[in-house]
């Protein structure tokens, strides 16, 4: 672990253009760009990006597939897992890639056992009504399907964004804006917009790497995956309209994005992200001050051809695309679903989050927020499930509340189906705890913001 220091780069200043070095940089990163923030219009006419695209055409190609394929990939994690921890056989204790995915402590593996039961019971729709209903084990089981196929395509292409340079060359542009305005270094530019506007859990991958890679320190990556892991555009627009103001689109937006920005500034300055060590995992040789009498653009371009010549061959990154996408597949799926599972049927058979929720009524009316008491479940239920504020909301008579509370759902972020395992097994050093704190610091923040937007449009 090496603390944060504000030094010059051991990397000279060079007086020429490395053109090779150049032609490494640029192509890969205008690739990478492209499929990751370049916004296109869908088949549908809607805005989205080519991974995107890339990802729903095979989804709705292998859709007949998915479901198998998903089980099977738990069945195999699940058995690999309980052979690595009882019998511990040598094609895994002497493998660092399958110790890394298989060798886990007790409460990993009973979590894998139970979300692979759970995706069986689904999967033939059999067992217990409470753990395969259209309300919980399917809904996670859909979800997995295609969170299998996003982090496919993903990982393969991740490369081309994180390792030719683009990072650093922005980051070295951009670091007087992203420092003062959200503590974060300027490299993570590029990953801000890339979480911001891609998948939500492409967005947490991308951070997760960098932290790995020594990149971010604690605390920049967990601000960075807590604060700017959004859902993208599209889902907003899904949300828009089951909640019956997509007519209202573009002000609903302008409310996520605003309160989302001042959720953003203020975050990362108060406990608990704050509090996060401020230390790489390993050493970071990258660093965005600039040596005197250089420009920014002569510094940020040495940096980024450095980086690129140092990203190695087409195998290097076929290698570490497949590397992200079994630690996904086997670690994260079977554990998606048992979280998830256990998580949604509490919400749909327990009176929990009303009763959580009741200390919220007072406030919802003192902004003026009709239907105060069917409203206040939908504010922490998010925690959960970034769909189910909407559900919930979609029976509320009053369009300002589901204004209200569509918008705020958005904002959250934080959501244990996806995103919170995600970073909860990753090496962040983050915890549910952590997560559950910044749930409620974001919608304490964004909620006055979101109500005044929404009082001053009604």
């Amino acid at each position: 672990m090496k603390n944060v220091v504000e030094t010059k780069s051991d990397i000279p200043v060079q007086e020429g253009i490395d053109l090779r070095g150049l032609i490494k940089f640029v192509i890969p990163s205008l690739f990478g760009v492209f499929i990751f923030l370049f916004p296109i219009l869908d088949g549908s006419g809607s805005f989205n990006i080519p991974l995107g695209v890339i990802t729903e055409y095979l989804i709705e190609t292998l859709s007949a597939w998915l479901p198998a394929i998903v089980t099977i990939t738990m069945i195999i994690s699940t058995i690999f897992t309980v052979s690595a921890s009882l019998f511990k056989p040598s094609f895994i204790q002497n493998s660092s890639l399958m110790t890394s995915l298989f060798d886990v402590n007790l409460f990993w593996m009973l979590t894998r056992v139970i979300g692979t039961i759970f995706s069986i019971m689904t999967f033939y729709n059999t067992g217990f009504d409470i753990i395969r209903s259209e309300l919980t084990g399917q809904v996670m089981f859909g979800l997995l399907t295609s969170l299998i196929v996003w982090f496919f395509v993903a990982s393969f292409l991740m490369p081309y964004l994180i390792n030719f340079g683009v990072m650093e060359f922005f980051g070295t542009l951009l670091r007087g804006v992203t420092k003062p305005l959200f503590t974060l270094p300027g490299r993570s530019t590029i990953d801000l917009l890339a979480s911001w506007i891609g998948n939500v859990n492409v967005g947490v991958v991308v951070t997760r790497e960098q932290y790995q890679d020594g990149f971010y320190t604690g605390r920049e990556a967990a601000a960075i995956a807590t604060c700017f892991s959004t859902v993208s555009l599209p889902f907003c627009l899904v949300i828009a309209g089951m909640l019956g103001v997509d007519h209202m689109f573009p002000l609903f937006y302008l409310s996520v994005v605003i309160a989302g920005i001042v959720s953003a500034v203020i975050i990362p300055r108060i406990p608990p992200i704050s509090r996060v060590s401020d230390t790489y995992l390993k050493e970071n040789k990258f660093r965005e001050k600039i040596p005197t009498h250089t420009s920014k653009f002569k510094w940020g371009l040495q940096q980024a051809i450095e980086r690129a010549k140092s990203a190695g061959s087409l195998k290097n990154q076929i290698k570490q695309g497949s590397n992200i996408f079994l630690g996904i597949a086997f670690v994260l799926i079977p554990q998606v679903m048992a979280i998830g599972t256990i998580a949604l049927v509490i919400a749909e058979y327990t009176t929990v989050f009303q009763f959580l929720s009741k200390p919220i009524v007072p406030l919802l009316q003192l902004m003026q927020i009709p239907e105060a008491v069917q409203a206040a479940p939908a504010t922490i239920v998010g925690f959960i499930d970034m769909f189910m504020p909407a559900v919930l909301a979609s029976g509320i008579e009053a369009e300002i509340t589901r204004f209200i509370l569509g918008a705020l759902s958005l904002v959250q972020v934080i959501y244990l189906t996806e995103m919170g395992t995600l970073l909860i097994i990753s090496k962040i050093p983050i915890n549910i705890w952590h997560l559950f704190l910044v749930f409620v610091e974001r919608t304490i923040i964004s909620l006055p913001i979101i109500a005044l937007i929404a009082h001053i449009i009604y």
